[in-house]
């Protein structure tokens, strides 16, 4: 599990590819390293992959992950390359304050960021999602104005969403466009999307309810409102 606070930027040092995915070397990660261990969890970009080899001292400090090919088909990381930045954010500790929201690091999709818009010292960012498809279906029934989305593994507020275009907006504070990939990411780059996961359980125990399938007490909760709704309109 992770929060969505980006601990630290580092580059893309090496990359090798094979038939089943391909190996990243992820360079300058000293800062996130000092409790490392093989199996560890790291968020790359958003999205959650296993140290298999590092080294803590050599060259800045570098730690080394493979990534399947759905993992590279899923997210963004199959388009980077040598000498571009990644965000980076290890596992969540039971001991550290929790500040962005439940974020689990396994990427929905991918989205364009179509517009940057300045805003003073901040910049609004505005994506589109793809059109959906059977195999991945819309995502914009979760997300809503002022709900968490987490962008290339950052927790952002979401700001604007429309469903007719299949587009949303966050808006960076100066701070945050210094901390995290994003804010120098140019118009037409592909980011890593992850909605809340809190919206997708909402919709599976509602779904389950009105269809029978469990989850009594929300069907009940439903048929309560909809007898309220017409008891008000006079309707029996």
């Amino acid at each position: 599990m992770f929060t969505g606070l980006i601990e630290h930027l580092a580059t893309v040092a090496s990359i090798e590819h094979d038939a089943g995915g391909c190996t990243l070397t992820i360079g300058e990660s000293a800062a996130i390293l000092d409790d490392c261990h093989i199996g560890d969890s790291i968020a790359v970009n958003g999205a959650c992959l296993t140290v298999a080899e590092f080294d803590k001292t050599q060259g800045g400090g570098w730690f080394k992950v493979w990534l399947a090919n759905e993992t590279l088909e899923r997210t963004d990381l199959g388009e980077r390359k040598v000498g571009d930045e990644v965000n980076l954010e290890r596992a969540m500790g039971a001991h550290v304050r929790f500040g962005g929201h439940f974020v689990q690091a396994h990427v929905d999709t991918t989205a364009t960021l179509i517009n940057r818009t300045p805003d003073g010292d901040s910049v609004r960012l505005l994506f589109q999602l793809p059109e959906p498809t059977p195999e991945r279906p819309s995502l914009l029934p979760y997300l809503i104005p002022k709900g968490y989305v987490a962008i290339d593994g950052a927790s952002l507020t979401l700001t604007v969403v429309n469903d007719e275009d299949r587009t949303f907006g966050v808006m960076l504070i100066k701070h945050t466009q210094e901390k995290i990939t994003l804010g120098k990411k140019p118009v037409g780059s592909k980011v890593n999307i992850e909605v809340d996961m809190v919206g997708k359980f909402v919709e599976k125990s509602v779904t389950a309810a009105l269809s029978g399938g469990g989850g009594e007490r929300v069907r009940a909760l439903v048929e309560k409102v909809v007898e309220d709704v017409l008891a008000k309109k006079g309707i029996q």
